[in-house]
């Protein structure tokens, strides 16, 4: 395992992360890896006859926060092998609901609701801004300008009830996401119009007046600075590793894909933290329509397109769940990994986890042959854990998968911890998964 490897997937992964501030920022942040790196930009709604080829590389936005990004081999066979690897762009955070302006006393405070299964108290007392996008009128209105917007800055904070006012508050206290996570804005003052505060801070931002403001979606995301710590350097602590760390694993081994025959696909999703039920999720035919799409144009038919997608394979990539130090006992007797093991992966007999034993073995076989390290991991029987992507996307392509991912404590808190050494390892695999 080579120590600069390790160092570059650490600065790579810390430039991902500032960067993925919002889904769409995720998004725009992919975009420019790609363009810098050769990728050709291709729209969803436009014919892709006669711009894709054989020994081409190319990307497509899907409704501004989802992105699928291609590799075409140079030398395809009549049925080419299909590899596709996804990841999701969101995370669990607070959003601004529409007329967020909440007044009490002098105080302003913008009205917020949960997005995904954040761990609250995490995000008390801390360092906030707000990034998303917006859609400004234009001459036509079935084609609003959109921009995106990150301010950078702290705008926000969720102050806790103090001790003396909350004795039993390090006993465990729950807090009710439309009184207790409301952030604290501003000081009210004569001069503020309290009812479009929040507007008029998008239109000075913008530079456009507040009434050309149609409509936002806006992420509060945390502003704490990714740092490496732990007395040997070991480990990395940041905000928003669930799961840009996948991310950029996909976009790694899609720039180094060098499958000369073959189709290889990196899917980058949005809305996976609520249930993939959407447009721009992987439990949509968003997939299937690009695939068919780019099958079309290079001149395969559709029956070419279930044979790839009935015998490809699906490599679904989430964060996991190390063994925790405080409580060993929340994890599996035996299926059990720690921080700098290397990729998890992941199997569940309820198929939380997509793994079968078929394509694990793949999976495994890649591992062992390229040196990276890896382990199993499973949940405790009596604990029901998470799921992913895998098992929805692969449902709806019906195709083989395997879930796998870097090992990370404090998942879906506002900052997480992770292993030095791991994503190195998912980048790696990603990278000889494409070939």
């Amino acid at each position: 395992m080579n120590s600069n490897a390790i160092e570059e997937s650490i600065i790579s992964l810390k430039k991902n992360l500032e960067a993925s501030v919002s889904p769409f920022h995720t998004v725009q942040y992919a975009e420019t890896y790609l363009k810098e790196r050769g990728f050709e930009e291709l729209k969803l709604g436009e014919s892709w006859k006669n711009k894709v080829q054989a020994g081409g590389s190319y990307f497509v936005e899907v409704f501004g926060s989802t992105l699928v990004a291609f590799v075409v081999g140079g030398k395809l066979d009549s049925e080419p092998a299909l590899r596709l690897a996804a990841s999701h762009t969101d995370w669990p955070c607070l959003k601004v609901k529409p007329s967020p302006e909440v007044s009490m006393g002098k105080y302003g405070k913008l009205n917020v609701e949960v997005y995904g299964g954040p761990i609250l108290n995490t995000w008390m007392d801390r360092p906030l801004s707000m990034a998303g996008r917006v859609g400004i009128m234009g001459e036509d209105p079935f084609h609003p300008q959109v921009k995106l917007v990150d301010f950078k800055r702290c705008l926000l904070t969720i102050p806790n009830l103090a001790i003396h006012m909350n004795r039993e508050v390090n006993s465990g206290v729950a807090l009710n996401p439309q009184v207790d996570m409301l952030p604290v804005a501003q000081i009210l003052t004569e001069q503020l119009d309290k009812d479009q505060y929040f507007k008029n801070l998008l239109a000075d931002e913008l530079k456009v007046e507040p009434e050309k403001i149609l409509d936002y979606e806006f992420c509060i995301y945390n502003m704490d600075e990714g740092t490496v710590c732990g007395f040997q350097n070991e480990f990395y602590s940041s905000a928003r590793l669930d799961n840009i760390t996948s991310v950029e694993a996909c976009l790694y081994g899609i720039t180094h894909a060098q499958n000369e025959t073959g189709i290889c696909v990196a899917a980058l999703y949005d809305n996976e933290e609520v249930g993939s039920s959407t447009k721009q999720g992987a439990k949509s035919p968003v997939m299937e329509r690009i695939l068919e799409k780019l099958y079309l144009a290079l001149g395969y038919d559709r029956e070419e397109l279930l044979d790839g997608l009935l015998s490809g394979l699906l490599l679904s990539m989430d964060v996991a769940h190390a063994i925790h130090p405080n409580h060993p006992e929340k994890c599996d007797i035996k299926n059990q990994i720690f921080m700098n093991d290397g990729v998890a992966i992941k199997e569940a007999s309820r198929q939380s986890y997509a793994t079968d034993a078929e394509a694990d073995s793949v999976i495994e076989a890649l591992c062992r042959m390229n040196q990276i390290p890896y382990k199993k991991f499973s949940n405790r029987s009596d604990v029901k854990g998470g799921g992913t992507l895998g098992s929805l996307l692969s449902n709806c392509l019906t195709m083989r998968a395997v879930d796998v991912g870097v090992p990370i404590l404090a998942m879906h808190s506002a900052r997480e911890l992770m292993g030095i050494r791991d994503q190195w390892a998912l980048n790696e695999l990603t990278k000889v998964f494409f070939g």
